[in-house]
């Protein structure tokens, strides 16, 4: 069984090139850094890992953070503007959100007002108590819309722990998954790190 966290495993000759799809280093606008200044920290001790290609993704989340393609690129502004007075010239940075996948977001998939992580594919969220009643449905109607669903870290959905059969019946859906690197550790407790090991060997 492989693991990024073996002893004969080094993270960082693991990373170079690696491009961080899910992460909240935008400035100011969710739970993640607060200021230019902790994003800055954030990418100099990333790009130390070898990691300098980020697409951000803060939450959009109505009820919490209801960010829009305007202030999510406003915040990318602000970054982007400190990365050379900090010798970050080599840091590449994309804009997108991470979706909470309730009313609100299906109000953006009829609007159409989404930021893709990439060409279509958008990457959404759930309460870590319960899916939504009606997940397939929004599943089916992100694809309706031309969009691709990555459900990030599936592994922290603890009601789906002992049902792993049924993150098959979501990749049958169209969905694809994204794992946390770090629920491969025991960051998140043993139940996470053993689905996340378990979704990686099935």
């Amino acid at each position: 069984m492989f693991s990024f966290f073996s002893s004969s495993s080094f993270l960082k000759d693991l990373l170079p090139g690696f491009v961080d799809i899910h992460n909240h280093i935008l400035p100011g606008i969710d739970d993640g850094a607060k200021t230019v200044e902790e994003s800055i920290v954030l990418l100099k001790h990333l790009e130390e890992l070898g990691i300098t290609k980020f697409i951000n993704t803060p939450h959009t989340m109505n009820d919490y953070y209801p960010n829009t393609p305007e202030t999510i690129k406003d915040a990318l502004k602000q970054l982007e503007a400190s990365l050379a007075d900090n010798n970050l010239n080599t840091v590449s940075l994309k804009s997108s959100s991470e979706y909470m996948m309730d009313g609100h977001f299906e109000k953006l998939l009829e609007e159409d007002s989404i930021l893709p992580l990439h060409e279509k594919y958008v990457l959404v969220e759930m309460s870590y108590f319960q899916p939504p009643i009606n997940l397939e449905e929004i599943i089916y109607k992100i694809g309706v819309a031309g969009y691709t669903p990555v459900l990030a870290h599936p592994e922290r959905y603890a009601f789906y722990h002992n049902s792993m059969s049924y993150y098959k019946t979501l990749k049958g859906l169209g969905c694809k998954l994204q794992l946390n690197l770090l629920s491969l550790s025991s960051h998140y407790g043993g139940g996470v790190k053993k689905t996340a090991q378990a979704l990686l060997d099935t």
